[in-house]
């Protein structure tokens, strides 16, 4: 069983100070640093790697974020701008090695349509490559860790389910937006209901070996 650490969006603008912090999001950096030190066969990372006209940016509407609209027949939350190609927000966070990361996935990259799976866009007409690329290395287990837990981790999650891969959310090596009270709690319920499985840090030394 060949087996893999995706990790999701741990960039600058999704901590404390960021444009689009998540809370606490800079709290999991000393548990992703564990994970990277351990004896997966592969470890990728993604990043939302937006153009300046994102669709998806609430000031490219004259909205406010939070509003919701219809972009691409669509329902589409607008967030503040974040990740833009290029731009320190969209740097990964320091303090942890990123150096071990074997490929990076980018995300978010059509203005027209939003992407918080590392797997598709939010349309599904588009492919990151990071399905290929696990199974042509032969990956049959992923472990996600990232931010947020809600949100690109979730969707992330979902994908995997249905392209077949033996999913683990590590937990403790997430944090969510909880947009609205009790989003985390019920994503991890959905999780588990559609046959994902939840771990802690701790206990994915065991689940390599």
């Amino acid at each position: 069983m060949k087996t893999a650490l995706v990790l999701v969006d741990i960039q600058n603008d999704f901590v404390p100070g960021g444009s689009l912090a998540v809370p606490g999001g800079d709290t999991i950096i000393p548990i992703i640093e564990r994970l990277v030190k351990m004896p997966f066969d592969v470890i990728v990372a993604t990043k939302d790697w937006h153009p300046a006209n994102h669709a998806s940016f609430a000031s490219n509407h004259g909205r406010q974020p939070g509003e919701v609209i219809t972009l691409d027949g669509i329902e589409q939350i607008l967030w503040p701008v974040h990740c833009v190609q290029g731009t320190s927000g969209a740097d990964f966070v320091r303090g942890w090695d990123s150096n071990k990361v074997h490929q990076v996935f980018h995300k978010g990259t059509d203005p027209k349509v939003d992407s918080y799976s590392t797997f598709y866009d939010n349309a599904k007409r588009r492919s990151t490559g990071l399905a290929d690329y696990l199974r042509e290395l032969g990956i049959t287990r992923i472990f996600v860790a990232g931010l947020a837990t809600d949100y690109c981790v979730k969707f992330s999650v979902l994908d995997a389910r249905d392209l077949g891969f033996d999913t683990y959310v590590v937990v403790d090596a997430c944090r969510g937006i909880d947009l609205h009270e009790g989003d985390v709690v019920a994503t991890l319920k959905l999780i588990e209901d559609l046959g994902g499985h939840l771990c802690s840090s701790h206990e994915v030394a065991g689940l390599l070996s």
